[in-house]
């Protein structure tokens, strides 16, 4: 069995979805996407083509490994997005040429549903994700213009009563984590910190820019919530120094930023051996929440999985939230999932941008 060809597409709202062809008539699904970047990820596609033409699919650590190593700079967001897309699809390959789920390639099941997150930013949106049957909620720090470096009383007020509406309408049986988004500064996130603890979010996500591990551990060290870092770090390398500085209680690795499913299940493993969770960044496509499903599937520190599409107007067969605001792990074989080629016709195509954002007093750039 060899490989044949790779096609990228890029799909409504801002995803690119690839497919790994073979001479067998098989092919697997990825999603090698960095957001704001898809057609620098379609190029770096494209120049990893040749060496997996006429290769065999079914060695998927081996291609991880070239793929990585033959690069004389490695890592990097653009090639490790590309490398966790075609991770995604060999495993899909290889899991559809045995019959089995990727995870019974992994080990087997250690659940058999997976819990899922939805997304509120009001008190009436929180009341409806919990009447749809969500049991965790994520929602971002409400301000009204982008954080200085230091703020003031007001702004801090804002955001933790407007936290403390969601709580109220969330009641205390629901999670609710607060997305930091890394726009916040380290002088600014202690103290809102410090003002959320009596309202005891699930995490606070990015709580700054996750670069510097040393920051993100002064603030980890301050508060006993749980902090929760992951999607702009790449690789069991980068994963590394936020373990051993203790600068996160949760990790998010992104399985379309990361390294795909195989880094995914390395990083799960070396976070296990510091009591860690694994709760997959994904606001991104259903190939995407289909590769976080395999992994949490396969993983015994398995916490919460985001998703903002569970792939209706994308697959054949949709993901179901059940009423216990979980989703099943798929039977279907490889990855599960099969794309509906006339549903997505109309979603080809795209030319999403990052957003540009400023200090509102003097146009200074600030993080988004």
């Amino acid at each position: 069995m060899r490989i044949t060809r790779l096609e990228t597409f890029l799909i409504k709202p801002r995803w690119l979805f690839l497919k790994i062809h073979t001479d067998a008539g098989v092919f697997g699904l990825g999603e090698p996407l960095l957001e704001g970047r898809a057609l620098t990820v379609q190029t770096a596609i494209n120049e990893v083509e040749p060496y997996l033409i006429g290769k065999d699919p079914r060695h998927v650590i081996h291609h991880w490994q070239a793929i990585y190593r033959h690069a004389f700079y490695r890592g990097g967001p653009i090639l490790t997005s590309a490398l966790s897309g075609i991770d995604q699809a060999l495993w899909d390959i290889k899991g559809k040429l045995l019959g089995v789920p990727t995870y019974e390639l992994l080990g087997g099941p250690t659940r058999d549903r997976v819990r899922v997150y939805g997304r509120a930013s009001t008190p009436d949106d929180i009341k409806k994700r919990k009447s749809e049957g969500y049991t965790v909620i994520k929602t971002g720090l409400a301000h009204e213009h982008p954080a200085n470096i230091v703020e003031n009383p007001r702004f801090i007020k804002h955001a933790v009563d407007s936290f403390a509406a969601l709580r109220d309408a969330a009641g205390p049986d629901m999670d609710i984590g607060i997305d930091f988004h890394g726009n916040i500064s380290p002088q600014t996130a202690k103290v809102v910190i410090k003002e959320l603890e009596r309202y005891q979010p699930m995490f606070i996500e990015e709580p700054c820019q996750a670069q510097n591990a040393d920051v993100m551990a002064d603030i980890a060290h301050g508060t006993h919530l749980p902090i929760a870092t992951g999607e702009r770090i790449f690789t069991k390398w980068g994963f590394r120094e936020l373990l051993e500085k203790k600068a996160a209680s949760i990790l998010q690795p992104d399985l379309c930023h990361a390294g795909g499913i195989t880094e995914g299940r390395i990083i799960a493993g070396m976070a296990e051996a510091y009591y860690i969770p694994i709760a997959p960044h994904n606001p991104m496509g259903p190939i995407s929440l289909a590769a976080g499903l395999q992994l949490a599937a396969s993983i015994p520190n398995f916490l919460v999985q985001e998703q903002v599409s569970l792939g209706e107007g994308y697959l054949k067969t949709p993901f179901k939230l059940q009423k216990d605001g979980t989703v099943l792990i798929p039977q279907g074989p490889g990855l599960g999932i099969e794309l509906d080629e006339d549903l997505i016709k109309d979603k080809i195509g795209h030319d999403w941008k990052n957003p540009e954002s400023y200090n509102f007093l003097d146009g200074s750039v600030v993080d988004w």
